[in-house]
């Protein structure tokens, strides 16, 4: 087996270069986030973007719920992906946030497949057990220390055969790093664990960004 490419930021670029390009306004988020100083980290990468939009599309998604939105890259993402009489769900308890990614919606006018919910995630997810919601397609990027309360809790709201993905699972690298056990990381390779050992789905790590969990819902 050969040796596996080190994604350097040059390699990054190369491969958004010729990747579909984002459009105006999801380029537009990204340089408000940027603006944002150290919580611009809380955005999705741009390959992920990519990721979103094509998983989406080949597995004919129509319904997506997302815990945890941030200024919006990721719903949009979502958003522009689903069919016209497709809908997002969003989750966020940040109401600063939300209503500028909500601004975002309306610009890319997306806004109408997008619903926003502005509570603790955990509370909301009760709401649309209660309300027997399905979705075909399932993304985590929240808070990491409810990752495993998300994960199962989502894994009742999806249509079998449906997906969860989950961010950040690789954590910078630091899952791997012995040297590094301050509790993100120690409940990082804890959830990895869990999700590992799980018989509900079957899953794989792969390394976009800061790595991607994709599970299918048996």
């Amino acid at each position: 087996m050969g040796k596996n490419l080190e994604i350097t930021d040059k390699i990054e670029k190369y491969i958004e270069k010729f990747s579909y390009q984002l459009t105006p306004v999801q380029k537009e988020i990204i340089k408000y986030n940027d603006s944002l100083g150290d919580i611009k980290r809380m955005q999705i990468a741009v390959s992920q973007c990519h990721f979103l939009h094509l998983i989406i599309k080949t597995s004919k998604i129509k319904n997506a719920l997302e815990i945890g939105t941030f200024t919006g890259l990721s719903a949009l993402s979502i958003a522009i992906a689903l069919p016209h009489d497709g809908k997002l769900i969003a989750l966020d308890k940040n109401k600063e946030t939300n209503k500028v990614a909500i601004d975002f919606f309306k610009k890319a006018n997306q806004d109408k497949k997008i619903e926003t919910i502005i509570k603790p995630a955990l509370d909301s997810i009760n709401d649309l057990k209660k309300s027997n919601s399905k979705f075909g397609m399932i993304f985590i990027d929240a808070d990491k220390e409810n990752y495993k309360n998300y994960y199962d809790q989502s894994i009742e709201l999806l249509n079998k055969d449906g997906l969860i993905i989950i961010d950040n699972v690789l954590w910078h690298g630091e899952v791997v790093d012995e040297t590094k056990n301050d509790d993100f990381t120690k409940n990082m390779r804890n959830f990895n664990n869990y999700v590992y050992n799980d018989s509900r789905t079957e899953q794989v790590i792969i390394p976009i960004g800061d790595g991607l969990t994709i599970c299918r819902k048996l």
